[in-house]
């Protein structure tokens, strides 16, 4: 039996055609993937007429520093809890490491650094997460509905919002255009 290739630290692209429109042309960062599951960040699309210094009021937060930025669609779960994907120069206890890319922080406490000046150097705010059960993801990654990427901060803090999805197919070497929106089976 061969061990299972957890995917934690790469980014998660969805194939053309995907079998549930909720994940098109979604880019996730898979922050969390093992026995028990899996969990991404989506940060390929915005949450329409959701801004950071709206959010920050409702968390009776004065905004402060931070700019008036878009909110990512995380994912179908749990969307309103907000998760912040960051560079690793700022930690708190529950930050997860997320290797080679970022860190996540579900915290509050990030948001009130930012809003100071004196959270992470680089960051994105989400709302709601992607989550998968033990094997669903393996199941929907055999079924062609995603591919596993090996995924760059540059993409996630450098890119804008609407072309993660093409930028990080084009840092696998593969031109999207050319993906067929049908997968057949042999």
């Amino acid at each position: 039996m061969t061990k299972p290739q957890f995917l934690k630290g790469r980014m998660l692209l969805a194939m053309p055609g995907m079998f549930d429109p909720r994940f098109a042309r979604s880019v996730n960062v898979m922050c969390v993937h093992d026995k028990g599951g899996a969990m991404g960040i989506g940060i390929g699309h915005t949450l329409p007429g959701v801004r950071l210094h709206a959010l920050l009021e409702n968390l009776d937060i004065d905004p402060g520093v931070a700019p008036d930025c878009t909110v990512l669609r995380g994912g179908p779960v749990e969307p309103h809890q907000g998760f912040v994907l960051h560079s690793i120069d700022w930690l708190a206890q529950d930050t997860i490491k997320v290797p080679r890319l970022c860190a996540l922080t579900s915290s509050v406490e990030v948001l009130r650094q930012i809003a100071r000046g004196k959270g992470p150097r680089q960051w994105i705010v989400a709302l709601g997460y992607a989550g998968w059960g033990p094997g669903q993801l393996e199941n929907e990654m055999r079924h062609h509905g995603w591919h596993a990427a090996a995924g760059s901060a540059d993409v996630i803090f450098g890119t804008e919002t609407g072309a993660r999805w093409e930028q990080t197919w084009r840092a696998e070497g593969i031109d999207p255009a050319l993906l067929a929106h049908e997968t057949g089976h042999a």
